[in-house]
């Protein structure tokens, strides 16, 4: 039978659909060929080939599982309002917004980003059967402009790990082989500031696996990780602890040597016995969830219900910690976590030194 981590990895490893058609990502990508007046060779066939091959590393699964969601909503509901979702038709998709935003019937309205996030699918979807949609068309620009100015409320953050936090939660994992691996998933993400994603994609090496989204190179004062991220290439130093318990460089270190890992990924699923590192790269969902778990062994937020305490924190409660605890300028920490602007940086920051600068007296009064 599968351990439990391998249950979680195959959870998530589902083939990329699109449900109008049945088309997968793979056959989307397959409709790359030579034009009709081009004859072939073998040099334009290996380019044909290569065009495929890149066509289907456009987007990430995640990407393309929500995107494949997006479609298969609004087909059900073209559907079962006597339409069709082909050709594309802004008067529908501007009712379909309103209808989103309003929550009419038994579906609950949907949140302003999650709307714009479903027109981004539409948009793809509709951009991979060869049609256009014009997003500015006024019966869809219009609505989403009301339903923005109508329904728009401030982002839901998530609660920030602190340093005392991060500490407790490493403290309650055993000390066995998936212990020691989740002990180096907390230290090293929080330390990093990395998102669940970039955890899981690491491999120990460059170019050990295809699906590779970053490798590690250990040196004596630290590690330093390469990732090919959310906004493109960057790299991360991750210094040495004050000691060993919360160094995360040597729980990395430790997890390699006793999980026997030299090549490939790095976080990988345990045998059921725990005694054993499997092959299968971990998902992302395993972060997310050993956060959640470990928040609740180690009591934080005990003042709230379980359930309150659960939808507080997830992955990004890592990248927030890190932003909200290390005390340093700004500008290192907006390049540790990968962001394009300070102000970006400074969304992350849950308790920063607020009216540092009072330009108010600075105006004279």
């Amino acid at each position: 039978m599968p351990s439990e981590d391998e249950k979680s990895t195959s959870s998530n490893s589902g083939a990329f659909c699109i449900a109008q058609n049945g088309d997968s990502d793979q056959e989307k990508s397959d409709d790359i060929s030579l034009p009709a007046h081009v004859a072939g060779s073998g040099s334009l066939d290996r380019l044909v080939d290569a065009a495929r091959d890149y066509a289907r590393a456009a987007a990430s699964d995640n990407t393309l599982k929500a995107y494949a969601k997006d479609w298969a909503h609004f087909a059900r509901w073209c559907r079962m309002k006597g339409a069709e979702p082909l050709p594309p038709s802004p008067e529908m998709i501007g009712l379909y917004l309103a209808d989103l935003a309003s929550g009419a019937g038994p579906s609950p309205a949907l949140s302003v980003s999650t709307i714009e996030r479903r027109l981004s699918g539409l948009a793809w979807n509709y951009a991979q059967r060869g049609f256009v949609l014009d997003r500015k068309n006024r019966h869809i620009a219009t609505v989403l402009a009301g339903i923005k100015r109508k329904h728009a409320r401030p982002p839901v953050q998530k609660e920030a790990i602190l340093a005392e936090d991060i500490l407790a939660m490493v403290a309650t994992l055993p000390f066995d082989l998936r212990g020691l691996r989740d002990r180096a998933i907390l230290l090293l993400g929080y330390a990093g500031g990395l998102r669940r994603s970039e955890i899981v994609s690491l491999d120990v090496h460059k170019d050990d696996t295809p699906d590779s989204g970053g490798w590690v190179e250990v040196f004596d004062k630290g590690t330093l990780l390469t990732l090919n991220a959310k906004t493109g290439w960057r790299e991360v130093e991750i210094g040495r602890g004050s000691k060993d318990q919360t160094c995360p460089v040597h729980a990395l270190e430790q997890w390699l040597h006793f999980a026997k890992i030299d090549f490939g990924p790095i976080f990988v699923g345990t045998s059921r016995d725990g005694k054993k590192a499997l092959e299968t790269r971990l998902n992302d969902k395993h972060v997310a969830r050993l956060i959640k778990r470990t928040v609740l062994d180690a009591g934080i937020r005990s003042d709230l219900p379980e359930k309150d305490r659960l939808a507080l924190f997830s992955g990004h409660s890592l990248r927030a910690g890190l932003a909200s605890s290390a005390e340093v300028d700004e500008r290192y920490v907006q390049k540790h976590l990968g962001h394009a602007s300070a102000e970006m940086t400074r969304r992350y920051q849950r308790r920063r030194d607020r009216f540092r600068v009072n330009l108010t007296k600075a105006a004279g009064l």
